[in-house]
């Protein structure tokens, strides 16, 4: 991955004498409103019954890579502890795929993944214990970066232009860009985000 923006010096000088390092950039990812939508536990499929299920059409993809979630309901007492499996794109159109914790036996709920998709193409859902049971898709609050970082560089966070007071959960990655997120510490709610980071 290249970090330095071509035709500007990648190092600067230190007081040490042949002793240089190297140069940052501080970027601006900014989500408008539409990106920044709350998360959605339906968003990417409606519910389908607890039988169990490929889903590869009437699939609506996350307003911006986004990691996802599945949710279990309709009758508690017949959720089995199944994990769904995710197929879809990365941020740069990679294929990536990710198998989602299981859900709790008997409790409706819902688990949330740790990559972030672009694009869904494919879920599998194994069957609960009977039809009654739902599992629904969507997307949760991690939102991906278009950065592999080695580790945490994100400066500051911003919802609707305020800083948040507590600083975003940040998960990195230098090999996988899937895995890299910023969870701000308020819920997205529609309004606009500015992630502040050096690359």
């Amino acid at each position: 991955m290249q970090r330095i923006k071509p035709g500007i010096a990648s190092t600067v000088p230190s007081d040490v004498t042949g002793r240089k390092l190297e140069r940052m950039y501080t970027v601006r990812y900014h989500l408008n409103a539409d990106k920044a939508a709350a998360a959605d536990v339906d968003a990417v499929h409606v519910a389908v019954d607890g039988t169990s299920h490929e889903l590869i059409a009437d699939i609506t993809n996350p307003p911006t890579p986004r990691n996802i979630t599945a949710t279990a309901g309709g009758t508690a007492g017949n959720i089995k502890a199944v994990q769904v499996v995710i197929e879809g794109t990365d941020y740069d159109g990679k294929v990536i795929t990710e198998t989602l914790p299981a859900f709790t036996v008997d409790t409706a709920g819902t688990v949330s993944g740790n990559k972030a998709f672009k694009t869904v193409t494919k879920v599998t859902i194994p069957a609960h214990d009977a039809a009654s049971a739902t599992t629904s898709i969507g997307f949760g609050e991690k939102i991906g970066l278009p950065y592999k970082l080695p580790h945490n560089t994100v400066q500051a966070a911003y919802l609707n232009n305020v800083k948040e007071s507590t600083a975003p959960t940040v998960t990195t990655s230098e090999t996988d860009l899937a895995s890299n997120t910023v969870d701000l510490n308020s819920a997205l709610n529609g309004s606009p985000v500015d992630i502040y980071l050096w690359v």
